[in-house]
């Protein structure tokens, strides 16, 4: 998770959603990322989306069945949809999304073989969101 939360403050200083990821496979990082929606203008650019891509290219296959994903705050249904696809083994989340736009208050779920686990870190990544926020509604600059 502390991948995941580096990422995350990656994100925070070039003015996108702080949401960091990274995916494990056999005890190695083979893929991270940050949200990138705005540098991208791409919508579908969240962290997630980003290193479930990265993943499969690094292991040359649509499903990461052995792989875990840090990610600081609950995917959203895009993303769900997304993990749910690949297969993904194990899903690891810091924070529920705050905005009610997470998958677990949409009813989505995740593959059945995927283990969930929410809570890791979940006071630093919900700070650093709360940060961001503030900052776009009060002030001009983050800094």
């Amino acid at each position: 998770m502390k991948i995941a939360l580096k990422e995350a403050f990656i994100a925070f200083h070039k003015n996108e959603i702080p949401i960091g990821a990274a995916i494990i496979y056999k005890n190695m990082v083979i893929a991270k990322a940050h949200n990138l929606t705005e540098t991208l203008c791409n919508m579908t650019a969240h962290a997630e989306m980003l290193v479930i891509n990265l993943a499969s290219n690094y292991l040359k296959n649509k499903y990461i069945k052995k792989c875990t994903l840090y990610v600081t705050l609950e995917p959203c249904v895009m993303c769900a949809g997304a993990l749910f696809w690949s297969q993904i083994g194990r899903v690891v989340c810091g924070a529920s999304n705050p905005s009610k736009r997470g998958f677990l208050c949409s009813g989505i779920k995740l593959h059945p073989k995927t283990e969930f686990v929410s809570g890791i870190m979940k006071n630093q990544c919900k700070a650093l969101i709360q940060e961001f926020f503030f900052y776009k509604r009060n002030c001009t600059v983050i800094k």
